[in-house]
């Protein structure tokens, strides 16, 4: 009994120290895309000048001017609806590109989508990925 209390004690005194997480993204199997078209809710960065010119994974050539987008896993070419659940505004954009490679972001937006939804100043923003086409 002694032990049980010293284990349940130990827990809860130490349960508020670990930070809770910022931002936990949730990835959506591609199968299981909801009715509503919800893919995938998380961390979206944007890319721009250093990038322009330059072949995308696609092959295209990356137009920082254009609505396209970098994701891990969706198919070239598939359109999607992007929005940004910190003000509610949203742009569609065709996935192009592979990316992001930094930890815990799901969409790297080129810099014309990022500008619409109005992450430019931030660098980053919460973001809702809905599919509209394949």
């Amino acid at each position: 009994m002694y032990k049980l209390v010293l284990i349940i004690t130990f827990s809860v005194s130490f349960s508020g120290c670990v930070p809770a997480p910022r931002f936990v993204h949730k990835e959506v199997k591609r199968d299981d895309v909801t009715s509503s078209g919800v893919y995938q809710v998380g961390v979206a960065s944007y890319y721009g000048r250093e990038f322009h010119g330059r072949p995308t994974s696609s092959g295209e050539i990356f137009d920082m001017f254009a609505f396209t987008a970098a994701h891990r896993n969706l198919p070239f070419g598939t359109r999607i609806k992007v929005t940004n659940l910190d003000n509610g505004r949203w742009v569609v954009v065709r996935v192009n590109d592979r990316g992001p490679f930094v930890e815990g972001r799901i969409l790297d937006l080129s810099y014309a989508a990022a500008k619409k939804i109005g992450m430019i100043s931030t660098g980053t923003a919460r973001v809702r990925i809905e599919i509209i086409s394949r």
